[in-house]
């Protein structure tokens, strides 16, 4: 009889584990299924502290999931002013043997771009002039010259941004030519295997820019283009360099070296800098290895062969 009770308490103990991991796992599927569909702000779970509750990891684990659920990812998820990583982070959209390959229609509006940064440089869709950004606003120096505030709809091929947080200033005080000026940049480099962002205010003595008509299909590749470009020459004028320097590593993606534009304090000129002699100013760079790059997905770009040494056609149109 004793032996018979000490196998009945031990069903009954084992079916009640049975009937408490069936609706643990039941409450458990429950509650995925209800975090996934829920569309409501993160909850503020209570934990049961100083315990050694097994239900704190699990609580952890539901917690966790729902936050995981209301982040912005894939494609365009957009920096959040508590990511610390992506605010420093240099944002690229396309690379620039796709630019040099005569691929000049993009998916990224500039609305989508505002989100990644503040300050950058680029281009638009059908190579429709220069882009610049300074200070949260962006600008479109067309090929006659002009320059325009860019929409929101307006979209783009190839640009590099970034919320710019410069880590040094440099005053200059005395007169230099652009080879000058990018060689005292050089001497500011932490190394040269970093990304940095360049902005330099300042009074310039002479400023010689370029840009590009809009263009139509069939496309010709960037530097045959860049044979027949609109360039602009001025003098004592004041205004704002942007711009990157990027590895040599990097060549294929962007530019390596410097690859600068201007726009005058007056917001009525501007370009891709092609020289300039600065008379004083103020030199600020930001440095950063974070680098987060985009690729269209167009079909002309997944089937585009982009392997191809392009270095000369890069220095025939960008330098």
């Amino acid at each position: 009889m004793q032996d018979r009770q000490i196998r009945q308490n031990i069903v009954t103990t084992n079916c009640w584990y049975f009937l408490k991991i069936t609706i643990t796992l039941s409450e458990f599927f429950k509650s995925i299924i209800f975090l996934l569909s829920s569309d409501e702000e993160p909850l503020e779970l209570p934990l049961r502290h100083n315990t050694m509750n097994s239900e704190n990891p699990f609580v952890h684990f539901l917690h966790n999931l729902h936050l995981h659920r209301n982040q912005p990812h894939g494609r365009h998820a957009s920096i959040e002013e508590h990511d610390h990583h992506g605010a420093y982070e240099i944002f690229q959209v396309s690379t620039v043997n796709a630019l040099i390959e005569g691929l000049y229609d993009g998916e990224i509006s500039y609305g989508e771009l505002r989100k990644h940064g503040d300050f950058g440089i680029g281009t638009f869709n059908a190579l429709d002039g220069e882009m610049i950004a300074l200070d949260g606003k962006f600008f479109q120096i067309k090929g006659d010259g002009n320059v325009n505030t860019v929409s929101d709809d307006q979209k783009t091929p190839f640009a590099v941004v970034q919320f710019f947080k410069p880590n040094l200033s440099v005053e200059i005080t005395e007169e230099k030519t652009f080879e000058e000026l990018t060689r005292q940049c050089d001497a500011l480099l932490q190394g040269k295997n970093c990304f940095y962002t360049i902005r330099v205010n300042g009074f310039f003595k002479s400023m010689k820019t370029r840009s590009v008509h809009r263009q139509h299909r069939p496309y010709k590749p960037l530097n045959e283009i860049t044979r027949t470009q609109m360039e602009f020459e001025f003098t004592d004028i004041e205004g704002t360099i942007a711009g990157f320097c990027f590895p040599d590593f990097t060549k294929g993606l962007n530019v390596p070296g410097y690859h600068l534009h201007f726009l005058s304090h007056d917001r009525k000129s501007g370009g891709h800098i092609l020289d300039c002699t600065m008379n004083s100013g103020k030199l600020f760079i930001d440095h950063t290895s974070n680098f987060h790059m985009e690729l269209p997905q167009r079909k002309e770009f997944l089937e585009a062969d982009l392997a191809k040494d392009t270095r000369k056609a890069v220095d025939e149109a960008e330098k």
